[in-house]
């Protein structure tokens, strides 16, 4: 390190409080940024590898297991790629049991992340444990928050961790309605303490920066975006899921073992809370909204640290889907829709936590899986 003409490097080999694992390289000329490398050293798992020659059945159950903390939108993905190609229309009702339990993934996700990996470094804290000794409540909502949202992917997917109750044109069994509505016990207590973590998040102390964000999301047109709608930008693109990988390119970077992706023009683009939150502010909760905006917050964000608020926000308004969600609910007649079997190709975008998940698939008349492509937001961000 030089401190004469502020000229130094830094070097993180682990870094702390990430979902994954990764390192970080930063190079500093005359207290300016000149160089950055994000080193992802995970080794490449090859799902999409070992899927070919695999049942289209099998691809919901085994991409799953690429994220513990966010299976579902692996399912999701999987299973809505898969329905398209076979031409299955699902009934609303199992549309419904899919976003409960997806909103509840989004909810413990987010809580993780909002408030165990991301909130003790604004605040100068070591860890969540230092937090609970100055803000004990907010830290018991947290945790009551995240079981709650544990507890509604349990309900619909058999349990909280690579929930298994999930297929192809539905689910495994019909889920009666009675089983939902004890996440509606007490719900005026699951309201607040989501209200008191959006609270909590729109207060700490951010950093003041703008920046020239290049955002994507799916948007939506009725209802904020989790598992539906097109896939649209900041700059004014919009285009089908289908479309993706016609509109982004892919970068191999010799210090990483994760792929990188960037817009056709060879912008880097950011997928996530603070793109879906830029471009379907209008569709939150009102009740989310009105926290925001006494804050001084609303769309569009242009600080990437702010990507805490989007969070937080989409967390309350999860809540608060789940609750209309399972008033509104009504068994289907039967669990899942059966398909014949043909050859045909398709793709299907969820919104995990961290942003656009994208599954592509190729299978032959014996629906027998002979190509995938699996874009993860962390290739995007």
């Amino acid at each position: 390190m030089s401190s004469g003409n502020k000229s130094y490097e830094i070097k993180v080999q682990h870094l702390a409080r990430v979902e994954g694992e990764g390192g970080v390289w930063v190079k500093i000329k005359d207290g300016k940024i000149e160089y950055v490398e994000v080193n992802i050293f995970e080794p490449p798992r090859f799902f999409e590898a070992f899927l070919r020659g695999r049942s289209y059945l099998e691809a919901p159950d085994l991409t799953a297991r690429i994220c513990g903390i966010c299976p579902l939108a692996y399912v999701m993905a999987a299973s809505r790629a898969m329905e398209k190609i076979l031409g299955i229309q699902l009934s609303e009702e199992t549309d419904k049991l899919r976003k409960i339990a997806f909103y509840g993934e989004w909810i413990e996700s987010h809580v993780l992340h909002f408030m165990f990996l991301h909130a003790p470094d604004f605040l100068g804290q070591h860890s969540i444990f230092d937090i609970a000794k100055e803000n004990p409540q907010a830290v018991k909502d947290a945790v009551g928050l995240r079981k709650w949202g544990n507890r509604a992917i349990e309900i619909v997917g058999g349990r909280p961790v690579h929930p298994v109750g999930f297929r192809v044109g539905g689910l495994h069994r019909i889920i009666k309605k009675e089983e939902l509505l004890p996440l509606l016990k007490n719900f005026n207590e699951v309201e607040k303490m989501a209200r008191n973590l959006l609270e909590f998040v729109v207060n700490l102390p951010i950093p003041e920066i703008e920046y020239d964000l290049v955002l994507m999301s799916l948007k939506g047109d009725r209802e904020y975006p989790i598992l539906k709608g097109v896939v649209a930008n900041n700059l004014g693109g919009e285009f089908p899921e289908d479309d993706l990988e016609k509109n982004i390119m892919v970068e191999q970077k010799i210090y990483s073992n994760a792929l990188h992706y960037r817009l056709k023009n060879g912008r880097p683009y950011i997928t996530g809370p603070i793109a879906r939150f830029n471009l379907n502010y209008d569709l939150l909760a009102p009740e989310v909204k009105d926290i925001l905006e006494k804050a001084g917050y609303k769309a569009p964000l242009k600080n990437t640290y702010q990507s805490i608020v989007a969070r937080a926000a989409e967390t309350y308004h999860a809540v608060l889907e789940i609750k209309k969600l399972i008033e509104s609910y009504s068994e289907p007649p039967q669990p899942y829709i059966e398909a014949e079997v043909r050859a045909g190709k398709g793709a299907a975008i969820s919104e995990a936590p961290r942003g656009m998940l994208y599954h592509y698939y190729e299978i032959d008349e014996n629906g027998k899986i002979v190509y995938a492509n699996i874009i993860p937001p962390t290739a995007q961000n």
